[in-house]
């Protein structure tokens, strides 16, 4: 599970190639499949759409995001209005 540091998007990507993003808590918000190539992700939504993402030190950047591994000191805790 990758999450963005302030939780509000989270990106699970599944054992059998797909993935479920939640964002705002609305789960399931995209829906798709990727593949891995190294440290470099492709992701194909289930619209169509594509996306990219890199694993670089620990830290997945997906497009626009930054994502964190779900328990991640730098993530915020609920309620944290402290977070970067």
């Amino acid at each position: 599970m990758w999450v963005t540091a302030d939780g509000r998007i989270r990106q699970e990507l599944l054992a059998d190639g797909r993935y479920e993003e939640a964002r705002d808590g609305r789960e399931k918000a995209y829906t798709g499949r990727y593949a891995v190539e190294g440290n470099h992700i492709e992701y194909v939504d289930d619209t169509g759409f594509t996306a990219t993402g890199d694993i670089r030190d620990g830290v997945l950047y997906h497009e626009h995001l930054v994502l964190y591994r779900e328990g991640d000191p730098r993530i915020a805790e609920p309620g944290d209005v402290t977070a970067n």
